[in-house]
Formats: structure tokens, C-alpha cells, sequence
């Protein structure tokens, strides 16, 4: 259809016999971009490429923790990465740990290899080459697993996106694999993605023959991408062939399969689809119930129609199947999706139900329909599911408090810091189920989904139903049952950026527009730090000091036991009683503070013969003297035994004088940490906006006394997405962003200012 949109104005214009003018060409070329939707997806990926936030040391705390061995940890970070980088086009991380990746086996490689689809979303022109390595070839033909799994992450970046020439090569694919089923998988899932919602009665006719070969794998896939491809159709034909060999077959993966295809096609066409709900929620098969539930999902998505919670409320309490009670409740999240503020009060009382299945799908409901929104509600009822004792109750739990809090920064809510240590510890704790674990490392993913500028969304930022976000939280929950589906999530997700545009489609460096409230309000998190060296060190100067000490206490006991010795043998003269009463004074004062007395040992002291800081003056009286009788006895000591306490004196008061011109350095950082943050701040384009700080964003005619080159032709009216701007210096040259890798001059300017925070901090440590 946009081909035949597209080709429509060249038609017009050879019949008209004018030559066409370069200007005028540059503008169809342009149109069609538009019209094609090529101009969005590659502006959102420069977008997404040059803003990326993503926090690598996460993710090397994550594989840190887990066990290797563990299939489904490994495969979860493997996933979590994949959404992490969504659209990004970065998979630095998965270059650094190649033998790491490499553990992943059969289903394992097929989700790794497609995680490669999710990372590079958007990515058409580059597809085929990006996914050269692991892509089927007419020579030696490597692991089926790898290879399947390059076709589904073929699919997974031309999504939504009908492109022609990939769409041949799939089915190619799919008429060569006709003896692998992995393959056959790989290509029926890619074929979906890359046709969907085209309603393409050839590509159905092959799709049919692969689901007719009556294999659970292959056939599983072939329904999936059948329902992708006739999205919103409601064709009798396909409903009728579905639905017979939904009960003719006898694999329970290829019957759940065609229940969902039939309600993805009966999507957002709410009473037309009344019929064919009520068929399949009479069926005696609870598979074909289950596909009940989400045919209501989908055919009334977003209208929060009462008959539809209705129905969805009463299924969740009535039928005698836990999967079908599980999809009716996790249904009222997309009902309800439009309404998320009124759906914990729906599903209130579901999430304390006794069965475990209906609590799942209350904390699945509450994330799919709430996400992003950071919800004190929403919150309330999944913090106590969060420590339920069932397994799969915590993984939904995690799961859907990693969407609530989708792009939610600490200053908004001191609760998302909370969380996103818990989820660490999660991770971490070897006695966790490893389905919560999975949860909690998937979690991760979510909430820093597109580099940290993606958020999950049922709509446009128009306020329009997306339709591949439906189908993807629809393909995404189902991954109770085949965790590759979990990819599909990156069809929900769409960027909050407002990205400034020339007349050119240009993305103008000098546009600039103002945000008025705090910039903690909506920053990004912060990255996780690596251990501190120089703390390190510090602590172990400590230990050392310490031993030295003891090390000098036990000397002067020796000594002292010495004098003792020979006072008691009767060899010393007379002029020595001063150092006998000493010694004697000092024996006294131990045996007085017991066994623990130890004047040395004492934090905040130093060795006999300097004084006691006010640090020890608040201690036990025992310690007080053993203190004052120390001293008395150091008062008539001998000059030569007073050596070498002094010089010890003259040491430890050096270190307390360092001490305190380093505190006095700690509290100057203190203090400028301390100062007021500022009120309002002054983005560059392109930048992240959430839908929430869209209230303060503003676009004034002088920055810094300075007026503005660029003003958008929509001001005050958009303040997301896409905005037209209006040169008001068009004499001058202009400097686009696309244009900086021309210029290492420039590039250096900007990352200038970069450097100097570790500089500061290591000479403060």
C-alpha cells in the first residue's frame, strides 16, 4: 500500500510530459520518506544512537552474579541486554564477551542470535549485513539454532515496516528450510513481523502449508505470524480455516497458537468480533478459551468498555482452568489501558486471590496497562506480591514494577532507587528461585529499555492506539509459555525524544529550548560506580597502623615485666626506685581495667605519654584509670624512656593534622555539593522528554541574552516528537548534527568539558 502511495505522484507527473526540476524531485524523495515511514524510524535512530545511557557496568554486575551454567540466568541477561540496547544499534557489551555468549545452546542461541534484531531495530538499509555471520548460506550451513535465530531478528528490524525485497528473501528462506523446523520457526516469525498487518493472501497461502505440516515447532510459528499478518482483518476465511484446525490438530502449542492469530485478527474491531468471542469462550478446549480472553483484549483495546471488564471480571472467577483464569485478568490491562489509573482499583482483590495464576496476571495487568507511570496505586499493590511465596508471583511482581518505573528517575520517586537495589540483590542471592532471579534480570532490561530513552507505550504521542505496541504486549506475555516471544516487547516501545527539524529533515545543532524544573526532576539514573581505589588503600593504612601500635604495646610490656623482674630479685639500687614506684603505679592501673585494659589500643589515643582526646572522655570509668594512672606513671619517667614516645607523638598529631585538612577539603566538596539546584535548565536538540515534563518545556525567543537562531513553527502546541523549525538566520551557515563525524574539531569542543569531574575527584580523594 505505501509502495502504490509512493509510486502514485511519479505516474502523475509522466503523464503530464513537464521535465521534473531538481527541487522538485528532492521533495517527492522527501515525501515518500515521509510516507514510508523511513524518515521517522532513521531520525529515531540517530536519536536513540547518539543519546544511549545504557549502563555496561550493570550489566557486568549482572553476568558477575549469576551462575554461567544456569541456562535461563544466562539466557535472561542475554534478553535483558536485547531490550537494553532496543534501537540503539550497540552491542559493545556482547563483542567484549564473546566466549560468555558463546555457552548459550539450542533455544538459548535461537533468543541470542535474535537479540541481535531487537538491538539493531530500525536498522533496514544495513540488515542484511549485520546479520551476514549468522544468516543461512549456500555452503556450509552452521548451527540451525543461529540460523533460525538471524531470521526472526531479521523480522524484529524491519517490524511494522513492509519492505519487499526482504520479504522475498524470507520466504526463500522458508521454501529451503522445508526439513529443519528451526529454521522453518525463525523464517515464519520474520515473515510476520516484516508483513504484518499487510493482510497478504500469498504470503497467508504459505504460511498455511508450513502450519498444515502438522509439527508443534514449526506450526507454533507459522499461527503466530498468520495472526501478524492478518492484524485487524476479521477475514471469515482465515477465522474459519484457523479455528477448524485449532481442533483438528493435537499439539496444545500449535492450538494456543491459532487462538491468539484469531484474536489478533479480530483486533480493535470490538462488536464485529462478539460472534466469534462467544464461540470460542463456549469451546469444551480451555486452550481455545484461553485465546477467548485475548481476542476481548485485543478487539477492545483502549476503550475500557464496561460489558468487555464485565465478562473478562466474571471469567477470571468461573472457569475451572488456571490459564484461562490467567489471560481473562491479565486482559483487563489492555482494556483498561487507556484508564491505568482506575485499574488497581479492579484488580484489587484479584491480587490477593488464593490462586497464584490469578495474582500473576493482576501484577502482568497492572504493569502492561501502567507502564512508565511511576503509580503510588500500582505500587501498593505489587511491593507485597514482590515477596509472595510463589515462584512465578515474584517474577510477575518484578516484571511489572520494572515497567511502572520505565524511565523514572530517583528525584521523582525515592521508591525506583529502592527497587532497583532490591532488584541487585535479587540477582545476587543464590538461594532465590532462579524464575525470580530471571524476573529481576528481565527487569533490569525493562526499565532501561532504548539506552534509557525508550518507554512502553499502547499510544502515540498523538494520543492515537499503536497497533504494533498491542500486538507485542500481546506476543510479550506469552512468555509463560516460549520465552523468544519475549522480544516482541521491543514493538511497544517507542522513544520520548523531541527532536528539532530543518526544512531538509536536518537535525540543527544550534536549536535550543528551556525546561522549567529542577533537572533532578527528570535526569537520568545515575551509572553504577566501581569500587574506589583509593578507599581501598585508606583502609588498608588503617589495619597497618593499627598492628603497629599493638605491636609497640606488646614491647613496653616486655620491658615493663622486665623492670618487674628485677626489682623482685633484689639487683636494683637505690636511685632506681623512682622507675620501680613507675612500674609498679603502671602494673596497678592494668590490673585495675582488667584484661582488656590497653591505653595503645584505644581508638582516638595514641601511645603513653600523650594526651587523651575527647573521644575517649566519654568512656567507661575503668578505661579513665587506666588513662590517668598511665599518665602519672609517664610523669616521672626517665628522659631516655621518654624518647620514644614523643617521637610517636610527633607522628600520630602529623597524621591528625593531615586528617584534618582532609576533612577540612571534605567539607569545602560538602558545601559546593550543598548548593540550591537550579530551577530551570536549557536542553540541546535532540534530547529526551517525557510525557510528563512536556508541561515545562518552553521554546523563548533569548537564551542567555542571546536571541535563538531556530524557533519551531508549532510553538506551544507540540512539545514532543517531531518538531519544524523556522530559521531566522538563514544567511548563516548551518551546522547539523549529521555532519559532526566531518568535523573531529567540533566533536573535541563538545566532549571537552567531559573529562574534568574524575580529575576534581581523584585530587579531593
Amino acid at each position: 500500500q505505501v509502495d502504490a502511495a509512493a509510486t502514485a505522484p511519479a505516474a502523475a507527473e509522466e503523464d503530464t510530459g513537464e521535465p521534473q526540476s531538481e527541487e522538485e524531485k528532492a521533495h517527492l524523495t522527501q515525501l515518500r520518506k515521509i510516507l514510508g515511514g523511513r524518515a521517522s524510524i532513521d531520525l529515531h535512530m540517530e536519536f536513540l544512537y547518539r543519546n544511549n545511557r545504557s549502563d555496561l557496568l550493570l550489566l557486568e554486575t549482572i553476568k558477575s552474579s549469576i551462575d554461567a551454567k544456569n541456562s535461563i540466568t544466562h539466557n535472561g541477561t542475554v534478553i535483558a541486554h536485547g531490550i537494553m540496547q532496543c534501537g540503539t544499534t550497540s552491542d559493545v557489551f556482547l563483542r567484549k564477551n564473546l566466549e560468555w555468549l558463546a555457552k548459550s545452546t539450542n533455544w538459548a542461541k535461537f533468543s541470542a542470535t535474535a537479540s541481535l534484531g531487537v538491538i539493531h531495530k530500525g536498522h533496514i538499509k544495513e540488515s542484511r549485513s549485520i546479520l551476514s555471520t549468522y544468516l543461512p548460506s549456500g555452503g556450509a550451513r552452521g548451527s540451525p539454532y543461529s540460523e533460525g535465530g538471524a531470521l526472526y531478528a531479521m523480522g524484529l528490524i524491519h517490524a511494522n515496516h513492509y519492505d519487499l525485497e526482504t520479504k522475498q528473501y524470507l520466504l526463500e528462506q522458508l521454501h529451503n528450510a522445508q526439513s529443519t523446523e528451526v529454521l522453518q520457526h525463525g523464517a515464519c516469525l520474520g515473515l510476520g513481523l516484516v508483513c504484518m498487518a499487510t493482510a497478504d493472501e500469498g504470503i497467508y497461502e504459505e504460511l498455511k502449508q508450513t502450519l498444515y505440516t502438522d509439527t508443534a515447532v514449526a506450526g507454533e510459528a507459522a499461527a503466530y505470524a498468520i495472526g501478524l499478518v492478518m492484524v485487524g482483518s476479521a477475514s471469515e476465511k482465515v477465522i474459519g480455516e484457523l479455528l477448524a484446525y485449532a481442533h483438528d490438530t493435537q499439539h496444545e502449542r500449535i492450538i494456543r497458537a491459532c487462538a491468539l492469530a484469531l484474536a489478533m485478527t479480530m483486533f480493535r474491531r470490538e462488536e464485529e468480533a462478539e460472534s466469534l468471542i462467544n464461540q470460542m469462550i463456549l469451546d469444551k478446549d480451555p486452550v481455545i478459551r484461553y485465546g477467548a480472553c485475548f481476542c476481548i483484549a485485543l478487539a477492545y483495546v483502549g476503550t475500557s468498555q464496561n460489558a468487555a471488564i464485565k465478562r473478562l471480571l466474571h471469567i477470571s472467577v468461573s472457569d475451572v482452568h488456571d490459564d484461562v483464569r490467567r489471560a481473562a485478568v491479565m486482559s483487563l490491562g489492555f482494556v483498561m489501558c487507556n484508564q491505568p489509573d482506575q485499574l488497581p482499583g479492579v484488580v484489587k482483590l484479584l491480587s490477593e486471590s488464593y490462586n497464584p495464576h490469578v495474582r500473576y496476571a493482576a501484577a502482568m495487568a497492572l504493569g502492561i496497562a501502567c507502564a512508565g507511570s511511576a503509580q503510588a496505586d500500582a505500587h501498593a499493590l505489587l511491593e507485597p506480591l514482590m515477596s509472595d511465596g510463589t515462584d512465578f508471583v515474584r517474577q510477575a511482581a518484578i516484571i511489572a514494577m520494572g515497567l511502572l518505573y520505565m524511565q523514572t528517575s530517583a528525584g521523582k520517586t525515592e521508591r525506583v532507587k529502592a527497587f532497583r537495589e532490591k532488584l541487585l540483590k535479587t540477582i545476587a542471592d543464590k538461594h532465590e528461585d532462579v524464575m525470580t532471579r530471571f524476573g529481576a534480570i528481565l527487569a533490569n532490561g525493562i526499565m532501561d529499555a532504548g539506552g534509557r530513552n525508550s518507554c512502553a507505550s499502547f499510544f502515540s504521542k498523538s494520543g492515537v492506539l499503536r497497533p504494533g505496541a498491542a500486538i507485542g504486549f500481546c506476543l510479550f506475555s506469552q512468555m509463560w509459555f516460549w520465552f523468544p516471544l519475549i522480544h516482541m516487547f521491543s514493538l511497544v516501545l517507542t522513544p520520548n525524544a523531541l527532536i528539532g527539524l530543518t526544512e531538509k529533515l536536518k537535525i540543527p545543532k544550534n536549536f535550543q529550548f528551556k525546561s522549567g524544573i529542577k533537572p533532578s526532576c527528570f535526569a537520568y539514573p545515575e551509572p553504577m560506580q566501581p569500587p574506589k581505589k583509593e578507599e581501598q588503600v585508606k583502609a588498608s593504612t588503617a589495619v597497618l597502623s593499627t598492628a603497629s601500635k599493638a605491636k609497640a604495646l606488646k614491647e613496653k610490656k616486655e620491658k615493663d615485666a622486665e623492670l618487674k623482674k628485677a626489682t623482685s630479685s633484689g639487683d636494683v639500687e637505690m636511685d632506681d626506685k623512682g622507675s620501680v614506684a613507675e612500674n609498679a603505679s603502671v602494673a596497678g592501673a592494668m590490673s585495675i581495667a582488667g584484661t582488656q585494659a590497653s591505653v595503645a589500643a584505644t581508638p582516638g589515643t595514641t601511645v603513653a605519654g600523650s594526651v587523651a582526646t575527647d573521644s575517649v572522655a566519654g568512656d567507661d570509668v575503668g578505661m579513665e584509670v587506666d588513662e590517668q594512672a598511665a599518665v602519672a606513671a609517664t610523669s616521672s619517667a626517665s628522659p631516655a624512656k621518654d624518647a620514644t614516645p614523643k617521637a610517636g607523638e610527633g607522628e600520630s598529631s602529623m597524621e591528625e593534622k593531615k586528617d584534618g585538612e582532609k576533612e577540612a577539603e571534605g567539607d569545602k566538596a560538602g558545601e559546593a555539593a550543598k548548593k540550591p539546584e537550579p530551577t530551570e535548565e536549557i536542553l540541546n536538540n535532540p534530547c529526551r522528554v517525557l510525557k510528563a515534563q512536556q508541561q515545562f518545556i518552553s521554546f523563548p525567543s533569548e537564551i542567555e541574552g542571546q536571541p535563538v537562531r531556530y524557533t519551531p513553527l508549532l510553538r506551544g502546541q507540540r512539545r514532543v516528537g517531531f518538531l519544524l523549525l523556522q530559521d531566522n538566520k538563514p544567511e548563516e551557515e548551518e551546522e547539523d548534527l549529521f555532519l559532526e563525524d566531518e568535523k573531529p574539531a567540533g566533536q573535541e569542543d563538545e566532549k571537552e568539558p567531559e573529562p574534568p569531574a574524575p580529575f576534581e575527584w581523584t585530587d579531593d580523594a
